[in-house]
């Protein structure tokens, strides 16, 4: 096996000296000099050998979280840890940094166990490459729950190698030493050692045994927990220096656009090129196989033209004529499919959990409700497009690319390729957004492919806005159908659910019309409502485009339904909504996902990770109080109050609402409580959920891509619009509950913030109106002639 040193230095060999790429903002070759010196380079992992593709199906028979992922967990401080002679600690962050802060929060676990000072930290960002590293794909709120203990592990044992070090070249028992801001101190005498006069001895000690590590007790904590950190990349980001995959120059670089079929499926018949080559600076166009349906990540085909600058490229394909086959989705339309959804969910559907006798229970109930909720697809509309430069080299192909899947990626790259896996090398740039569509390496097989057919120069893939729209993995479209009864008492004795909407396993496999475990289990199927009689039902709903995930995936529609078919029953036994949601979730209990029928529960542990239903409440409680729930507003006016458990985590949010004569929507302020366990970086919490605020405000007042005769209708941000400035809650403030001790499991972040956000909107337009909103986005529904 070779060690991570000569791998590194076997890809720096493959790049050009003067390339003036940065991927981390310091040379590959000081990057490379600084592990050298320090010799922490002995590469080794937990390879857990389920295929990348299968990332988000349950968990494999008695193993749960990290473990279950591809490639597992690695928690060697060889592998993630260098220190240079002056004392400068690099540190590699192994996932993908997309505005999270991850490539600041992993590493200040490191840097806390270690006793670094954080401002001698160098963060380097690791190429794709997961049985060196552990597993990189960064989706499902999983990166710090997945490897807190881990780093902390790297650091704390690599603080004791370095403590191990001093006591030896001092002579004295290690008892008598410790590690304190970047230095060994031998506390009798005083005396100290910087980290980089020890790190060449201490690399060549063994490194420490997992259960003799000794890690910090929280209160030592210096960074862990205290929110003080700033991004990392923060400076650099605001100063225009920092690199994302579409900044990629490379010496002697082609740059590259491809135009697609229009329609799931759709094959290129013919095509003339004579007027595209005739552009200047246009080198060659180039006809890119079609993938067969499913076409899970692969590309979809079509024209790709290749000029000297990207705006070439663009004047190239305006000039292509091209004849299509469009084939079977072509008369895909989303007015027409959303009739198909509702006779759907307007008929028995496969049953998916049931408990007592529903349809006795409504048909004895004293009141019956029913309400359908429509959600059109989406698209993750990142404000960096996709973009993935490609070089190959003696036989071995080198990528620059904005990735949240780099091991899958190189995986796809060296299939398409026929190289083997170690001839593939991904180099990871920071994300200007991805919210799941980045883990999609379609078009980094494009620039690949494309270099190949150029003898292996260098070509740059970049996606405009329209082929970003165009072509997404789109979030799927949903119709959600409830039922309930309520008794004498307004108490509920019965609650139906069906849910139709195409499933991301459509990706794929073909004829896959149901709903996966995954997807049941944001929301639906796991609802901890102490209801007697209730019955979930999935009923078939068949793909016409590329499915895939998106920031809270299917927690969005499940959310939506359920949480404002709760507000609706609440206002029909004349209750308040509050105190009707809290008497629904029932006592405080923790309760077995798997006897709601969710077998998947993110993965986790249904020991570690039970449906907390006293959590639940809390965050209901905590976020009414701070909205002042129950107080006097003026006319037009209103609250809505929403809550959601998803990637173990419980969000509730109340939302007041502002709605004048003209039907115009304003939002003076919303209230985020949030319970996700330990809070490892508070102020990456509070930013991620303050995101997720306004991404949820977006998707529920403007958020739509629609299809006519198989194409996407949303070209630009003109028609697929966010929301602006003006728009935007006037103030968010999030509460964060009282951190649990840092040896209870994590929740996650990233994602949980959005499903609540449009049924809070939803029901405080309600209380501000008393008009329903069942259909999103909003638009002009509220507006008056």
């Amino acid at each position: 096996m070779k060690n991570s040193a000569e791998f590194l230095q076997a890809n720096a060999e493959q790049s050009d000296a003067d390339d003036g790429y940065l991927i981390d903002n310091v040379s590959r070759r000081t990057f490379i000099k600084q592990f050298a010196l320090s010799g922490f380079v002995l590469a080794v992992g937990l390879p857990t050998l389920l295929k990348a593709d299968e990332a988000a199906a349950p968990a494999a028979a008695g193993k749960f979280g990290a473990d279950a992922m591809p490639h597992g967990w690695v928690d060697n401080p060889l592998v993630f840890v260098a220190i240079a002679a002056d004392g400068a600690v690099s540190i590699i962050c192994h996932r993908s940094e997309m505005g999270q802060g991850i490539r600041t929060s992993l590493p200040m676990v490191v840097a806390d166990e270690l006793e670094a000072d954080w401002s001698r930290v160098h963060v380097v960002q690791a190429p794709g490459d997961e049985k060196r590293f552990g597993n990189q794909d960064t989706d499902g709120s999983r990166s710090m729950r997945h490897f807190f203990m881990p780093m902390r592990r790297v650091g704390a044992a690599a603080r004791q190698m370095l403590e191990a070090a001093a006591a030896a070249r001092w002579r004295v028992p290690v008892t008598e030493v410790r590690a304190e801001q970047h230095r060994i101190l031998h506390v009798p005498s005083g005396k100290t050692l910087g980290y980089g006069e020890l790190a060449k001895a201490a690399a060549k000690l063994p490194v420490p045994d997992r259960d003799s590590l000794r890690l910090k007790n929280s209160a030592d904590f210096r960074y862990i927990g205290k929110g003080r950190q700033g991004i990392y990349d923060g400076r650099d980001i605001v100063s225009g220096r920092a690199m994302y995959g579409i900044d990629t120059q490379l010496k002697g670089l082609l740059y590259a656009v491809v135009v697609r079929p229009s329609v799931l499926g759709g094959t290129v018949l013919k095509f003339d090129a004579s007027a595209a080559l005739k552009v200047p600076g246009v080198v060659k166009v180039v006809e890119l196989p079609s993938s067969p349906l499913p076409a899970e990540f692969n590309p979809l085909g079509g024209v790709a033209v290749i000029a000297s600058n990207t705006w070439a490229a663009i004047q190239g394909r305006n000039a292509l004529k091209i004849e299509w086959n469009h084939g079977e989705h072509a008369s895909y339309d989303s007015l027409a499919y959303k009739a198909e959804l509702q006779a759907a969910v307007r008929q028995p559907g496969k049953v998916v959990r049931q408990q007592g006798d529903v349809d006795a229970a409504l048909q004895g109930a004293a009141k019956r409700l029913e309400a359908e909720y429509y959600l059109p697809h989406l698209a993750q509309a990142p404000m960096e497009p996709p973009a993935a430069t490609a070089r190959i080299s003696k036989g071995h192909c080198e990528i620059w690319t904005c990735t949240q899947a780099p091991q899958l990626t190189r995986d796809k790259v060296a299939k398409w390729l026929k190289l083997p896996e170690d001839k593939v090398t991904v180099n990871v740039t920071l994300l200007g957004g991805g919210f799941g569509r980045k883990s999609k390496p379609d078009y980094v097989i494009e620039a690949a492919l494309l270099s190949q057919a150029m003898q292996g120069k260098p070509v740059k893939v970049t996606w405009t806005r329209e082929d970003d729209l165009h072509h997404a993995y789109f979030h799927t479209v949903s119709l959600e159908r409830l039922e309930a009864g309520l008794d004498a008492q307004g108490k509920p004795v019965a609650w139906l659910h069906r849910t139709a909407a195409p499933s991301i396993s459509s990706t794929f496999g073909p004829d896959s019309k149901q709903q996966m475990p995954v997807e049941l289990g944001m929301g639906v199927i796991n609802v901890p409502f102490a209801i007697d009689n209730l019955r979930i039902e999935n009923p078939p709903a068949a793909a016409h485009t590329r499915i895939g995930w998106f920031r809270s995936v299917s927690n969005i529609p499940h959310a939506f339904a359920v949480q404002s078919f709760v507000a609706e029953m609440a206002a029909a036994a004349g209750r308040d909504h509050r105190d009707f949601l809290l008497d629904l979730i029932g006592p405080a209990r923790r309760i077995d996902p798997t006897s709601l029928g969710d077998t998947w529960n993110h993965g986790e542990s249904p020991a570690l990770y039970p449906v907390d239903t006293g959590r639940l409440r809390r965050v209901i409680e905590i976020a009414t109080r701070e909205a002042g729930w129950g107080r006097q507003l003026s006319k037009g006016q209103g609250l809505g109050l929403a809550a959601h458990y998803s990637f173990v985590t419980y969000v509730a949010v109340v939302v007041e609402v502002a709605v004048d004569e003209a039907g115009k929507l304003s939002i003076p302020k919303v209230d985020v409580a949030v319970d996700c366990g330990p809070q490892v970086n508070p102020e990456r919490i509070r930013a991620q959920i303050e995101g997720a605020c306004i991404m949820g405000v977006s998707l529920a007042t403007l958020g739509e891509i629609s299809f006519k005769n198989g194409a996407v209708q949303q070209d630009n941000f003109h028609a697929y619009q966010l929301t602006r400035i003006d728009d935007a809650p006037r103030e968010i403030k999030v509460h964060l509950l009282p951190p649990a001790e840092f040896d209870t499991p994590l929740g996650g972040v990233g994602e949980p913030g959005v499903p609540p956000i449009a049924p809070a909107l939803c029901n405080a337009i309600f209380a501000a109106t008393g008009q329903r909103i069942r259909q999103l986005p909003i638009g002009d529904q509220l507006l008056k002639d």
